[in-house]
């Protein structure tokens, strides 16, 4: 199908090409990309304006010795295509596929394991120290975005590349983009140092005159790089990067492989860090993706022809009505404070932002400030509502409970993504959430069944003087009706759907429905289980679990979460505290161990949280005490 990309297997493949054959092979990257990536879904834009610069640093690089970090690894599909995975690309984000991340159990190509912004940096200084420890001579090289250096991490670990002045090489490549339009300071000084055209022209110009000297052309030429700091503080005044001990170089076309190639061989003659500054276009190749790149960042699959994503059920989805749900609230309190950290899009607070801009705040990729940021808020008495994927929420662990749990402040965490997420894999499945709050005290804890029941859960969550946190997965809604006016929920009280004779399921916020049609199909086996939504995680409903105590044999908890430290975990724990041992505690969840990727239907098939899985599960529990008893009345 493809005249170059079929005859690529390895980078030293790539290394043989011509500059002809290069173009058609970047053209072909990108159509496959493109061909997988419309059916499959996953990150396409990111990966489109990658193409050149990976086949500049395979080429460069002599990889695997040379080490390539690739922060994030949203930008890993081209290099995936040409690292021996090509026959396996259209399996990519699939349940026993490959991952859409750099995935190191994958290739040796593959250093990092990254999901999460800003890491690489650390990473990579780390294993220039191994390397000089050991007398090794290879290049260790980070490939980061301009949207990673808002993470502290990666601040921080600029600040000591720069103190230990070890030989590295960061490629920061910049397309104003992480996932949204970049914000912030930093976002700006890049786009100041991109907007400095006439010093690279001036250099260029210089660079073309003095080369045609003969003779002394090229000593001039080395000369002129040995007074381009100079050159650069007079043009560009006060460089960030340079004032840390690293030396900058750039901007450079990311598009161009012979200039990046050029410098990069530059680059590795140099004995102390050294950053080039790449600009790329996210989305570059695709009309619609250029256009909307943001959109297409972790995209749907979609009809290549016209940049459409395929229609699911019409349903909104949860974070769609979370954030329609916060502009009615804010409407009428303007106290209300949105707050996101660079994913406006993903977690519907867009709308906010183009409805109250003054009360929107995207911190970039900050986790850490965006809670701090809201402690301030509701210190100075603000209600600020921060909205995060699960999987990022992790990183603000500390802030949670050092700063949001102990001051004990009024803040509605939105915890989107939480439980198994589709295609993105072990770094982004939000399954831990549940155990890692459960043990922080003053947090209340909801998860809808429901889209209408996420609308109250919020309305709720704005009346509270203690922090709340509210889960809900990456999914449309079920269709049911959503209303303009809402209903606070009492704290802690759950809903009892079902009663029943032989057992009872305490169901937490996406289980519920399957819970609920598991109950159905048993009733028609002659199985009477009863069906609890236990939407408040933390704190427990009590009084009912005393109620259930008295009327039921067993329990069986469901929930989108880890076992251990999670709801199940609590709802045991409740009973062995109370001395009450008569009745038993069955749990559904996920054990400890990295989930694989694949959609959210087959993991929560594979882990028997589904509704197939429950009817499994209760009709082992009733077989089991079954021939418990049989055994209790054999005549000894």
């Amino acid at each position: 199908m493809y005249e170059i990309l079929n005859k690529i297997n390895s980078p030293a493949d790539v290394r043989k090409l011509n500059e002809n054959e290069l173009k058609k092979l970047a053209s072909e990257i990108r159509e496959e990309i493109i061909n997988v990536v419309s059916k499959t879904g996953g990150h396409l834009s990111s990966n489109l304006g990658s193409v050149e610069l990976t086949l500049a640093l395979h080429r460069s690089f002599n990889t695997p010795e040379d080490k390539l970090l690739w922060d994030v690894g949203h930008q890993i599909y081209p290099h995936k295509l040409i690292t021996g995975r090509r026959e396996l690309f259209h399996t990519i984000r699939q349940y026993k596929g490959i991952s859409g991340f750099p995935n190191r159990d994958e290739s040796e190509y593959d250093v990092l394991n990254t999901g999460h912004a800003s890491t690489a940096l650390s990473a990579a200084l780390g294993m220039v120290i191994a390397r000089d420890q050991k007398g090794e001579k290879h290049h260790v090289v980070a490939i980061v975005g301009d949207g990673s250096l808002t993470g502290g991490i990666a601040l921080e670990a600029l600040n000591q590349i720069g103190h230990l002045k070890r030989r590295i090489i960061i490629v920061l490549n910049d397309n104003k983009m992480s996932i949204s339009p970049n914000v912030g300071a930093i976002s700006k000084y890049l786009d100041y140092l991109q907007s400095g055209q006439f010093y690279v022209k001036t250099k260029e110009m210089i660079r073309s005159v003095v080369e045609l000297i003969p003779a002394v052309g090229k000593k001039m030429v080395e000369l002129a790089h040995d007074i381009e700091d100079k050159l650069k503080k007079l043009m560009v005044p006060g460089s960030f990067f340079e004032e840390l001990g690293i030396r900058y170089i750039g901007p450079i076309n990311g598009h161009n492989i012979e200039e990046m190639e050029e410098v990069f061989d530059r680059v590795k003659k140099c004995t102390r860090p050294v950053l080039v500054h790449i600009v790329t276009e996210k989305g570059k190749g695709y009309k619609p993706a250029e256009e909307k790149a943001n959109w297409f960042h972790s995209s749907a699959p979609f009809d290549i022809k016209t940049g459409k994503f395929k229609k699911k059920n019409g349903a909104p989805s949860y974070s769609s009505v979370f954030s329609d749900t916060l502009i009615q609230l804010a409407k009428n309190d303007e106290k209300v404070i949105a707050i996101t950290a660079a994913m406006p899009e993903g977690t519907g607070l867009i709308k906010f932002k183009e409805k109250y801009p003054d009360r929107y705040f995207d911190v970039g990729i900050a986790e850490q400030h965006g809670v701090e940021f809201s402690v301030g808020l509701a210190l100075g008495g603000l209600r600020p509502v921060i909205a995060l994927y699960s999987t990022f929420l992790q990183r603000a662990y500390d802030q949670i409970i050092h700063d949001v749990s102990l001051m004990d402040l009024p803040i509605v965490i939105g915890i989107d993504r939480a439980g198994a997420v589709s295609g993105d894999g072990p770094t982004h499945q939000g399954i831990y959430d549940i155990s890692y709050l459960n043990i922080v005290p003053n947090i209340i804890m909801m998860a809808p069944k429901d889209e209408r029941e996420l609308q109250n859960m919020v309305f709720t969550a704005l009346k509270q003087e203690h922090p709340v946190t509210i889960r809900y997965p990456r999914a449309q809604g079920y269709g049911v009706p959503l209303k303009e006016t809402f209903e606070e929920i009492p704290i802690g009280k759950w809903e009892l759907i079902k009663e029943g004779k032989d057992g009872i399921i305490l169901a937490v916020g996406n289980r519920v429905y399957p819970a609920m049609e598991a109950a159905l199909e048993l009733k028609d086996a002659g199985i009477e289980v009863g069906v609890v939504n236990s939407r408040f995680i933390k704190p427990l409903d009590k009084e009912l679990l005393k109620r259930i105590e008295k009327e039921y044999k067993w329990i069986l908890t469901v929930e989108d979460g880890v076992l251990k430290g999670g709801f199940g975990t609590s709802v045991d724990l409740f009973f062995r505290e109370n001395k009450s041992f008569k009745i038993k505690v069955y749990s559904l969840g996920y054990p400890e161990e990295i989930l694989p990727q694949g959609d959210t239907k087959t993991i929560h098939k594979l882990y028997g949280i589904d509704k197939d899985g429950i009817v499994n599960k209760v009709k082992g529990i009733i077989n089991k005490r079954k021939r418990k008893i049989r055994d209790l009345l054999k005549p000894s």
